[in-house]
């Protein structure tokens, strides 16, 4: 009965780590499905990623995140500092519904996968989207405006 008990506390951690990595899965799906019926010219990338290029600070701190060398293929080099260098394991972009969209995941000490969903907002030139804290398994909603 202890043991039952003890599975069944870890079942709703267990589930929302599903979660998350099933929603992280669909995005990148829709995503690529998405670049890929883009009508863009052959040889030409479907929006602008150049835009991204610079330093962005988050609002509610000192997180920075660096973003450079976009390819029209969707890569996009990330460093990120907190204010240490933090480990990027996976970037890149994507342009979804007219929008530029940004796909961070952290992996190093204190950040297991925690990841960055970003949506470029042209108008205010700000990256604003969500952030999972993988370690808490909790999501932020979060601003990042350009500083470089």
């Amino acid at each position: 009965m202890i043991i039952n008990l003890a599975i069944r506390a870890q079942a709703p951690d267990v589930r929302r780590r599903l979660e998350v990595a099933l929603g992280i899965i669909v995005f990148v799906i829709v995503a690529a499905a998405s670049a890929l019926a883009s009508d863009a010219p052959a040889g030409k990338p479907p929006g602008d990623p150049v835009q991204l290029v610079g330093k962005w600070q988050r609002t509610d701190g000192g997180y920075v995140m660096e973003l450079t060398n976009p390819t029209f293929d969707g890569r996009l080099t990330v460093a990120y500092f907190n204010p240490r260098s933090i480990n990027v394991s996976r970037s890149g972009w994507v342009l979804k519904d007219g929008n530029l969209l940004v796909l961070v995941e952290l992996r190093d000490q204190g950040y297991p996968g925690s990841t960055y969903t970003l949506a470029y907002q042209p108008d205010t030139d700000r990256l604003v989207g969500i952030y999972f804290q993988a370690a808490a398994q909790q999501q932020f909603e979060v601003v990042f405006q350009r500083i470089e």
